[in-house]
């Protein structure tokens, strides 16, 4: 393919000979039909290879960028006396003023000018609009919504200088950290309302799938909670964040998928608390199989603890509001596992002895029926024979009170042999997942407001409901009828024609 091809090309586009479009494309045609003849001159090695793919994938986005440019600029009338004088928008009258403005706005293929109208209200004290923009559903004034998505999504994982440094190398985008947050706030406040809904949503579907599993177990909802310290600004300590896990297991005992959430640090952790209630409330009301085992997987500090005595022990069914929903606590087995070995360093030392013995009590604790007694009574049989230091007392006596405080929820030989999980790695591997990868690298701090922006768009990510959440958000973006016929349709219309 030469030039002339590539412009006979350009000619059987419709609207090419009626717009500006073609002097900007036309150009870059002609760029690719010299790139292509240089590159088939001469034999290929890898540095020639290179160099024509990122040439090509330069020109193939200018050609996005000349069509959106024009595209963009063709919504509008073209001079501001074709537009309505005045509108309506969310209660507020607007009138248009005299001049159009342009904006710098960010796009996938790079930087366009748009020219849009203003409108200034009738009353004062609001904000003048721009409607093209809001039709558009330009995010933060500076991103087409395509653009803001990726961005978005990159922030769950990249930092600052990491997200801007791809942006103006695949975008051809220079923007500052101010531009960048901005555009990810509103991005994350318009999904975050949507979140909620998603969840529900996918839970279902997740519970549908295990209730048509084949298997000898009920389906199991299961949920859990667990705390990660996190560095936020201006604090010399670090302040608990809280990570919440609700999961389904299909008959067979597998987890088919589990959705997340999570909250910046808060005293009491109560809007994570009321996060989790309403999700588990919400699905169990629109659930319309059988009904699952509700089972609650965590270690057993204060903020599990307390919401498992204060909140699920009394939870009523959504259906029957008169009926108490039968929660099963499990005390995740991993923790009763290093609770056994503390007992074990404390009576034994670091000595193979007490590593075998640590070996035998958690193997009968997993496998054998309320085991949890064995392992105190034979831990109090060798406490009664040694003299221990005043710190190795206080290591058995907390590890002794921690296993038998919560023995009635280390039943583990009966919980798998009801197919129920019983360990809270799910929950463990989110304070992972969710918090450290993303925001305890080396020197970050956070404030509470700009983490939980990111933390929500991580939840989102993680939930597997990315799409459903930002389709939802742009569904319910605002628009106004300008009342008038658009210009590039009137374009196409005449060249069909």
């Amino acid at each position: 393919m030469d030039e002339s091809t590539l412009s006979q090309l350009c000619s059987t586009i419709p609207f090419i000979s009626s717009t500006p479009l073609p002097v900007g494309l036309a150009a870059v045609f002609t760029a690719i039909g010299t790139l292509i003849r240089e590159f088939r001159q001469a034999p290929p090695t890898p540095a020639s290879t290179y160099s024509f793919e990122t040439k090509l994938h330069a020109s193939v986005l200018e050609i996005g960028r000349v069509i959106m440019e024009c595209t963009l600029n063709n919504v509008e009338p073209a001079t501001p006396e074709e537009a309505p004088p005045r509108l309506d928008f969310e209660g507020q009258e607007y009138r248009r003023k005299p001049k159009s403005y342009n904006r710098d706005l960010g796009t996938l293929f790079g930087s366009v000018q748009l020219e849009r109208l203003l409108y200034e209200p009738l009353e004062r004290g609001e904000k003048s609009i721009f409607p093209l923009e809001i039709n558009l559903g330009v995010v933060a004034r500076r991103a087409t919504p395509a653009l803001a998505e990726r961005v978005a999504e990159w922030a769950t994982q990249q930092t600052q200088d990491a997200l801007r440094a791809i942006i103006e190398r695949d975008h051809h985008l220079t923007w500052s950290v101010n531009t960048l947050r901005n555009v990810t706030a509103a991005a994350s406040d318009g999904m975050a309302p949507q979140l909620h809904a998603a969840q529900v949503a996918q839970l279902l579907k997740w519970l549908d799938q295990a209730d048509r599993s084949r298997g000898k177990h009920r389906v199991t909802l299961s949920v859990g909670r667990d705390g990660i310290f996190l560095p936020l600004r201006d604090e010399e300590n670090y302040k608990d964040g809280a990570v919440a896990t609700v999961s389904v297991h299909d008959r067979r005992g597998k987890r088919l998928g589990t959705v997340y959430l999570g909250r910046m640090p808060e005293a009491f952790q109560i809007t994570l608390s009321d996060e989790l209630t309403r999700l588990v409330q919400d699905v169990l009301r629109q659930w319309s199989g059988s009904r699952p085992r509700l089972v609650y997987v965590t270690d057993a500090g204060f903020h599990p603890t307390w919401y498992f005595n204060h909140v699920l022990r009394s939870m009523r069914d959504p259906k029957q509001p008169k009926r108490y929903l039968e929660w099963t606590w499990i005390v995740d087995f991993y923790h009763a596992s290093q609770y056994v070995s503390k007992l074990a360093e404390s009576l034994f030392g670091d000595t193979r002895e007490g590593k075998d013995w640590a070996r035998k009590m958690c193997k009968w604790l997993k496998h054998k029926p309320k085991a949890v007694y064995r392992v105190l009574h034979s831990a109090a049989r060798y406490h009664s024979e040694k003299h221990l230091s005043n710190k190795a007392e206080k290591t058995y006596q907390g590890a002794y009170a921690y296993l038998n405080e919560h023995s009635a929820s280390m039943d583990y030989a009966a919980y798998r042999a009801r197919g129920l999980p019983i360990g809270s790695g799910v929950t463990e591997a989110a304070c992972k997942t969710v918090f450290t990868q993303r925001f305890k690298q080396s020197g970050m701090t956070w404030g509470v407001e700009h983490g939980q922006r990111i933390l929500n768009l991580r939840l989102t990510r993680l939930s597997h409901v990315w799409s459903r959440v930002y389709a939802a958000y742009l569904a319910l973006c605002p628009t106004i009828t300008m009342e008038t016929e658009l210009a590039f349709s009137k374009i196409l219309t005449q060249k069909a024609a």
